[in-house]
């Protein structure tokens, strides 16, 4: 049996457009979000879409990730990659992380928030997955694992070097075809895609970076509680020059 890759991402931190750079691999087969439901159901938080995404999914956590792991051999591909968002581990069993190989997605608090908030008009700490991403990190480190981080802001500056970097780590073959994909929505992509998925399905590839040239007064509370967390996690990502071995 091969080890899944368990992606442990915050909102609007790009973790939909590596999803679809890791469908481009050859070796990989993709999951999106499959803890998003049980997540729904325990909190009971109002997000877009709500009723549809409880209703399409099985929204018993545990459960998910007992099938998927058990029948991940029986995947036509090696390898197989599952976006989940790090808020969503609620009540849940955490034995399947020494199972997984794991990967923690970050993004400035200052890019993303403004972001977040269209969807969630009052995000709170817990809607980031900052402190829920270190908690995890933490955990996995005195567990005896390396798992990597990738900050959005590196991956976009320079996605060949932070990708290869990545894949090496994780002992997956990079392959060039990562790097860009077709427009529009993937098969995979969960009922919730036309709530939260509008700028990537109008992506062809990953876009340069761009840093939010103003910040809303409302959230610079939630900024501030957010930024202690972020900066203890940037400190391990990969970072933009690294040179992987692509390079």
């Amino acid at each position: 049996m091969t080890t899944a890759i368990c992606l442990w991402s915050g909102p609007r931190n790009v973790s939909t457009a590596l999803m679809y750079s890791f469908a481009q691999n050859e070796h990989v087969a993709v999951i999106d979000e499959p803890l998003y439901g049980h997540y729904l159901r325990v909190t009971g938080a109002e997000h877009p879409g709500r009723d549809e995404v409880v209703a399409a999914m099985n929204c018993d956590g545990d459960a998910v990730m007992r099938e998927l792991l058990i029948h991940q051999a029986e995947n036509p591909k090696p390898r197989m990659f599952i976006k989940h968002m790090a808020h969503h581990l609620v009540d849940l069993d955490l034995g399947f992380l020494h199972e997984t190989c794991n990967i923690f997605l970050i993004r400035d608090p200052r890019d993303m928030l403004p972001s977040l908030s269209i969807q969630l008009p009052k995000p709170r700490l817990a809607d980031t997955g900052l402190r829920r991403q270190w908690e995890l990190f933490s955990r996995l480190l005195e567990a005896g694992q390396a798992p990597t981080i990738l900050d959005s802001r590196e991956l976009l500056t320079n996605p060949r070097n932070v990708l290869s970097t990545l894949c090496e780590r994780i002992g997956l073959p990079f392959t060039p075809d990562m790097l860009s994909w077709e427009a529009g929505p993937r098969p995979e992509d969960g009922v919730w895609a036309p709530h939260w998925y509008h700028a990537v399905h109008q992506s062809t590839g990953f876009a340069p970076y761009r840093a939010k040239t103003e910040f809303p007064e409302r959230l610079k509370p939630l900024l501030d509680e957010c930024e202690p967390w972020y900066e203890q996690l940037i400190e391990h990502a990969i970072p933009a020059n690294a040179k992987g071995a692509d390079n």
